[in-house]
């Protein structure tokens, strides 16, 4: 029907807007505090971005991914994810000329072909922070710690930090060796799905929301038995960073993310409220993404946020403040006269940067006093026929109801 959005989507009511705004706020916040600066991608981006940065084989590249021909003949997708847009956008606007360590942030409008439940639609919002030139384990905990001060700032305290590290071009193909030895002695119990990672990804079939939980999956080879020296390294200089950071964390080996441009360190982090919707924000290290991309060898990390999960949570817990907007003033005309009085007023304040509002339905004076106390506005200015005779205004406090008549000249300062 023409009047329902498309499934998946959902319209952001201004009731809502609050809400959003609350976390927004917080996220800006939080990423000055850390130094991050805002990034606005496009929407969407060529196809081969993300075939090439997410990598074929994911269920995102494979199945979730909206991707069209445009008329000029191009393969175009609405982006599903945002580290393979930020980091083309590094590239292209050279960034990295600096030779510093670039800090990113964004919050915008993701799309995925995925079964729409409660935290999980088609359209959905992200907010996730890039940072882009450094190998340091250390800039690994700063993005950790980035992500749950936030969450902590919103009044989320029952998380649960899980790392793993999921090695580098140089162990992860013994790894890959031993997954496909191991689960080849077991195809007949693993999904369709996952009978089609085994040669092309096995890593994949850890992450697989069908087999996972799965006592073949359990039991699976572990990467540390198969970590170089660096990846073994790295990975403990994280945890000796965290530790010194006084952050509870749990190693999970299972813990491989979804993408295939993730090296070293990954990460979740859970909100134990949501039972199997837990999941809250997640990332890791990505240094052969830029190259894989066309650019040359950077280290890179980063997590995502869903803002919709992070709703949810913050709803069941009775955690939302959200931001409001209310009227400075709401004007209240007498008569038919007094709007053209009141409407140069309200013209008058709001070039002064003053929030007012006033009633165009031309109701009664009784009626307009209702609508001025349930706009949230702080101040009713009342003009009828003495006021417009007078050159005042009837000013009353709509929380006290005190009142008094002032010119109207001087309004504006009385109400600052």
């Amino acid at each position: 029907m023409l009047t329902n959005a498309p499934r998946g989507t959902k319209d952001i009511l201004p009731e809502q807007i609050g809400n959003w705004l609350f976390i927004e706020n917080k996220i800006r916040t939080i990423c000055q505090n850390y130094g991050y600066e805002e990034i606005r991608t496009p929407i969407f981006e060529h196809t081969e971005l993300f075939q090439r940065g997410i990598g074929e084989g994911t269920d995102v590249v494979d199945k979730e991914m909206y991707t069209f021909t445009d008329r000029g003949g191009r393969s175009i997708t609405l982006r599903p994810e945002n580290t393979a847009s930020a980091v083309r956008a590094y590239l292209q606007n050279k960034l990295y000329a600096t030779g510093n360590l670039v800090k990113l942030f964004y919050i915008g409008s993701m799309f995925r072909y995925d079964r729409p439940q409660a935290g999980r639609l088609r359209e959905f919002h992200q907010f996730g922070v890039e940072a882009l030139g450094e190998q340091n384990p250390a800039v690994d905990a700063e993005i950790i710690l980035l992500a749950l001060d936030f969450l902590k700032s919103l009044g989320l305290d029952d998380l649960k930090l899980k790392i793993n590290t999921v090695g580098c071009p140089k162990c992860r193909p013994i790894y890959r060796q031993k997954l496909q030895h191991y689960f080849s002695e077991n195809l007949e119990e693993l999904c369709d799905d996952c009978k089609h990672r085994l040669l092309k990804n096995p890593m994949r079939i850890l992450d697989c929301k069908i087999d996972s939980g799965k006592e073949i999956v359990e039991d699976a080879p572990k990467i540390e038995t198969c970590l170089c020296d660096e990846c073994r390294e790295h990975f403990a200089t994280v945890q000796k960073y965290l530790t010194v950071a006084g952050v509870n964390f749990e190693i999970d080996p299972r813990l491989v993310r979804g993408l295939d441009y993730y090296t070293k360190t990954a990460f979740e982090i859970q909100y134990l409220p949501l039972g199997a919707q837990s999941a809250v924000a997640g990332g890791g290290r990505y240094d052969g993404l830029i190259e894989e991309i066309g650019g040359s060898p950077t280290p890179g990390i980063g997590f995502a946020a869903g803002i919709e999960r992070i709703l949810i949570a913050l709803e069941k817990q009775n955690l939302l403040q959200a931001e409001k907007n209310n009227f400075a003033a709401f004007i209240v005309a007498a008569d038919e006269k007094a709007e053209i009085y009141s409407f140069k007023l309200l013209t008058e304040l709001r070039r002064k940067n003053i929030s007012v509002t006033m009633d165009f339905a031309k109701r009664s004076l009784k009626a307009q006093m209702k609508q001025a106390a349930k706009s949230g506005a702080k101040f009713a200015l009342i003009i009828g026929e003495n006021e417009i005779k007078n050159s005042t205004v009837t000013i009353k406090n709509l929380e006290t109801s005190a009142q008094e008549t002032v010119a109207i000249s001087e309004v504006a300062e009385k109400i600052s």
